[in-house]
């Protein structure tokens, strides 16, 4: 089922989560022990990240250094795939533009087509560590809404081969990435909705906003969306801190602001576990007033662990 059609047969406020492929080399239960503490709470749909290829230089008999390309974290499609054979619920892959091209993005969507599988999540991507800034696959897309039209083109029919007869579309419904606190590439904010509008626009259906930690900013983000005329769901995404690290690290990986409420509280705490105790409070909080609000769903980013999130779905759902 579509993440749109969840969203307009609810009674309620839904529950969904985002998770990571494991490491290269470890077993697809690691990923079952992390949904199955959460299945109680009943999530409609589980979001699979997707990373790109990155690069190594080893050394070779000679002296001489190889660039190597490895992927610290595949298997996607095929987590998506064991997610719905086993929990019975609808499985969303990210799909990105970095490391594709054109046709290869197509063929993976057919993949997907024959899956099953009904929800993408259309994503620029992050460049790779050894360069500065984004760089396109050759014949690649270089930017999300570029991926938006072509996965838009497939369900009207539209292949990159204008010679295919009989073709049938695909039938996916398309998320995108929303930014609450301005994505960090944007010159300013009213820029950065100006993209977003574009990307609904060219065909996508609902968006999913990056962590924030002050809902005033998601609601701000509501206000600004509903000028530029746009009306698709929007689900706000939530991250629960369990670390003092998280609380300069999130801010420099994601480019958003740690409350300074939250950062007191934070900097009193003598441990991780305390700053664990005040994260799963933080969010349960937030989480109670998104819903008060009416929100779709709320998105919890798990980051791999399902522990804090079961607790805090336990207050809240």
């Amino acid at each position: 089922m579509k993440v749109t059609d969840h969203i307009k047969q609810a009674q309620s406020t839904l529950f969904s989560i985002e998770i990571l492929p494991p490491l290269k080399g470890k077993s697809i239960q690691s990923i079952f022990d992390g949904i199955d503490p959460l299945m109680e709470f009943k999530p409609s749909f589980v979001d699979v990240t997707y990373h790109r290829e990155e690069y190594i230089y080893k050394k070779r008999d000679g002296g001489y250094l190889e660039k190597v390309s490895i992927r610290k974290r595949p298997g996607t499609v095929g987590i998506c795939a064991a997610i719905m054979n086993k929990y019975h619920i609808d499985a969303v892959p990210h799909i990105i533009c970095g490391g594709f091209s054109k046709e290869e993005t197509e063929n993976a969507l057919i993949d997907l087509q024959f899956l099953g599988i009904d929800n993408v999540l259309a994503l620029r991507g992050d460049s790779i560590k050894s360069e500065p800034e984004f760089v396109p696959e050759p014949g690649g897309h270089a930017y999300a809404i570029d991926l938006v039209k072509q996965i838009d083109n497939m369900n009207k029919g539209k292949y990159m081969d204008d010679d295919l007869a009989d073709v049938a579309p695909t039938n996916f419904c398309i998320g995108v990435a929303g930014y609450p606190e301005k994505h960090f590439e944007a010159p300013n904010m009213i820029s950065d909705m100006r993209y977003l509008k574009a990307k609904i626009d060219a065909g996508s259906e609902y968006i999913v906003t990056q962590m924030f930690f002050d809902n005033a900013q998601y609601f701000e983000y509501l206000k600004k969306c509903k000028e530029q005329n746009i009306i698709v769901p929007i689900i706000p995404g939530l991250k629960i801190i369990t670390t003092k690290k998280q609380a300069t690290t999130l801010p420099k990986i994601f480019k958003i602001d740690i409350p300074h409420e939250l950062l007191l509280q934070i900097e009193k705490c003598k441990t991780d576990a305390d700053v664990k105790e005040v994260g799963i409070e933080w969010c349960i909080n937030q989480s109670k007033e998104l819903i008060s609000a009416g929100v779709p769903c709320l998105h919890y980013y798990t980051m791999g662990t399902s522990e804090v999130t079961r607790r805090v779905a336990s207050k809240v759902f």
